[in-house]
């Protein structure tokens, strides 16, 4: 493993204890495959059952664009957007083996996978979604595509973000997200939004990352904040505001300790947050806590416990994302 002088030293080979806590936490975090056959008969939520979720995946065409044109042709196929040019990367880290076991190969380029909106149907604004995974893995399959698939038929321009993983960190995760929504932004007439229509959202540890965002990554930080040897571009001028989160059984803080910080919740300007966790969740209390210091910090916050589900339901079928929706169409048009 070589790394520049500017760069993060992280050590490639784990000892077998560390490795083993990785496993625990992804054990924990990475979303049961468990459906639950019943829903809170108080929820709003319409629907009782969450049925076996799809694993199917669409054809996806990679690219080498860092940006799409214009795009009023729902028909086409998905498509992928590296976030960073070749060589201005905030933080890199070179190996060649892959000898710990990471998800990702030594070769990724984070980007985005682009769904567009249904063709025929009105465009409501774009959503930014981060599956979880305890920061090991991305569980796209279930948190990534299916609910950027539900999204698009209801009219949003979806993305699903593929940050980086360990070895990297929470902050090189934040940036992908935040140079996503930048892309996003500089590019809203193209998508046929308004650029201030932009939602993100997350998935457990996904959820984090978002937070993380909205946290310390939002408007004009760039990679300068963690990489001194970062080059600023014109993508960086453009700002990296939300102006709504989903935290589906998420919470901002980091990996299983939400935040209750009500003075840095005050001072962060954040838009409003929707949470939806289920009552079997070994992280409710949590999810709790950090709903009531949002709202301490006069936050607005609609939160939804689904009764007997567990972590890491993900997309089920579809029927919160319906709620979602609704809610989210009310930001939208404030």
């Amino acid at each position: 493993m070589r790394m520049k002088a500017t760069e993060r030293r992280i050590t490639i080979g784990r000892k077998a204890t560390l490795l083993m806590c990785f496993l625990l936490l992804t054990v924990l975090l990475s979303g049961c495959s468990e459906n639950k056959s019943t829903a809170d008969t108080n929820s709003p939520i319409p629907g009782k059952t969450a049925p076996a979720l799809s694993n199917e995946n669409a054809e996806i065409e990679e690219t080498e664009m860092d940006h799409v044109e214009n795009n009023t042709d729902q028909n086409q196929q998905q498509q992928v957007i590296y976030l960073w040019d070749e060589g201005n990367v905030p933080t890199t880290i070179e190996y060649t083996e892959n000898n710990s076991g990471y998800f990702d190969p030594p070769d990724f380029r984070p980007n985005m996978v682009y769904f567009p909106a249904k063709q025929g149907v009105e465009v409501k604004g774009a959503v930014l979604i981060c599956a979880g995974g305890a920061f090991q893995f991305r569980s796209d399959k279930i948190e990534g595509t299916p609910v950027a698939e539900h999204l698009s038929e209801l009219g949003y321009q979806s993305f699903v973000v593929n940050y980086r993983l360990r070895p990297f960190t929470l902050q090189e995760g934040a940036l992908d997200l935040a140079r996503a929504v930048r892309h996003v932004r500089s590019r809203a007439e193209n998508y046929g939004i308004d650029q201030n229509d932009i939602a993100v959202m997350g998935f457990s540890a996904g959820g984090i990352i978002a937070g993380e965002l909205l946290l310390n990554f939002d408007g004009f930080v760039d990679g300068n904040a963690i990489d001194p040897s970062y080059v600023p571009d014109e993508l960086d001028k453009i700002s990296a505001d939300a102006s709504a989160v989903g935290m589906i059984y998420s919470f901002y803080g980091r990996l299983s300790v939400a935040s209750t910080d009500v003075e840095k919740f005050k001072t962060s300007d954040l838009p409003p947050a929707y949470f939806l966790y289920g009552t079997r969740d070994p992280f409710v209390s949590q999810f709790e806590a950090c709903v009531d210091a949002l709202q301490q910090a006069n936050v607005t916050v609609e939160s939804h416990a689904l009764q007997d589900w567990p972590h890491g339901f993900g997309a089920a079928d579809g029927n919160w994302i319906l709620d979602f929706d609704k809610w989210l169409t009310g930001i939208f048009e404030k």
